[in-house]
């Protein structure tokens, strides 16, 4: 009587091991699903078009959720309602997390949609006459992004001291050409080519707008920490799933999807160096 009692304790302790194996099997299937969240746009496409197909190749099912502002996408990573997220520069992300307390962390940088300065006044930087309005952003990044520009065309000349994310009007020691400026929300910087001399429009913007990048007089020779990043919780950096998201990202065939489907766009400095 005692052996088969033995047996039978046995058998259970066997069936419940096989019970525990198939829950962690479960568990190591689940993590093979990658939810990314999104601004609808260019930087959604670029999840469907070059990163996820990628991602299926190496055997996860991936799930793209759409926002359409620039607060939940961080929200729901914090919360863990998705995996990574795309869509925002590193300055952003950075004062983000201090303002919410969160631990988020750059995973990758990606090719972005610079801004440009757009007319249809003008054919050229160099047929921009005396005393022309530009409307510029009037937010302090993106101004400064805008200030860049005309620097680099020879427009205007910044103070050496100033500093290049924070340049405003008061750090212009010379206006060329006495442009005037016309800030306006970034949102409303399409629109406003029809009605100004010229426009510093940012890329999603001039995308959303159905602008076509290749038209602008000329596009931003953007600064590195401008691009948009692949973001995932700090905790997740050294995760399976973030390591084949950035892998994917790297591939040659991310960055074909790109040359092909998402021509103006600049690409990091890590894609030109390698």
């Amino acid at each position: 009587m005692k052996k088969v009692a033995s047996l039978l304790i046995l058998a259970l302790s066997l069936l419940l091991a096989a019970c525990g194996s198939e829950s962690s099997g479960g568990s190591a299937s689940e993590e093979k699903k990658i939810t990314f969240g999104a601004t609808a746009g260019p930087y959604s496409d670029m999840v469907t078009k070059a990163i996820q197909p990628i991602l299926e190749e190496k055997g996860y099912e991936v799930e793209l959720i759409e926002f359409s502002d620039y607060i939940q996408p961080n929200k729901a990573l914090a919360n863990g309602d998705i995996d990574a997220n795309l869509f925002q520069h590193l300055i952003y992300m950075e004062s983000f997390a201090k303002e919410n307390d969160m631990e988020l962390s750059e995973l990758i940088s990606v090719p972005t949609a610079p801004m440009g300065i757009y007319s249809n006044k003008f054919a050229s930087m160099e047929d921009i006459s005396e005393g022309a309005t530009i409307a510029i952003p009037n937010d302090p990044t993106n101004a400064a992004r805008a200030f860049l520009i005309l620097e680099d065309a020879g427009l205007i000349t910044i103070s050496a001291d100033a500093d290049p994310l924070t340049v405003s009007e008061k750090d212009i020691d010379e206006n060329v050409k006495n442009l005037k400026f016309e800030p306006i929300e970034a949102g409303q910087l399409p629109r406003a080519v029809e009605s100004v001399d010229l426009s510093a429009v940012p890329g999603n913007f001039a995308l959303a707008a159905s602008m076509n990048l290749l038209d602008a007089l000329v596009l931003e020779n953007m600064p590195d920490q401008y691009r948009n990043r692949v973001v995932v919780n700090t905790k997740d950096l050294e995760a399976q799933f973030a390591k084949d998201i950035k892998e994917a990202v790297e591939s040659a065939e991310f960055e074909a999807v790109i040359d092909e489907e998402f021509q103006g766009f600049g690409k990091p400095e890590w894609m030109l160096n390698r």
